[in-house]
């Protein structure tokens, strides 16, 4: 590509992000949404989230992992049983990783 249609193609791509994102922001009243959809849409960042991580638990190299000696699998139990105990959400992340650490630096694995 020459640098006229590099520059041309991130001015399009812009463009095209820029009213993607600013879609519901044009109207001059609030769009209406359907009770089901405004209930779904709820979880959605939650589902996200579950579809990131959860891949990242399970899978090595793409592969499920082999064995119970995982100290990813062992983090995110304690952080999930420390959110259920504190709520806390800067706990569970740290509590999480701190076992996490400990499991791979000092055990090895």
């Amino acid at each position: 590509m020459s640098t006229w249609e590099t520059i041309l193609t991130i001015i399009g791509l812009g463009a095209i992000t820029v009213l993607t994102r600013s879609f519901f922001l044009i109207p001059d009243k609030e769009v209406p949404i359907p009770g089901w959809l405004r209930e779904g849409l709820r979880y959605a960042p939650l589902a996200a989230l579950v579809a990131v991580v959860v891949p990242e638990l399970v899978m090595t190299q793409g592969e499920l992992i082999g064995t119970w000696r995982d100290a990813r699998l062992f983090g995110a139990a304690a952080g999930g049983l420390y959110f259920w105990w504190r709520r806390g959400m800067l706990g569970t992340i740290l509590i999480g990783t701190a076992v996490m650490l400990v499991l791979r630096f000092v055990l090895g694995w």
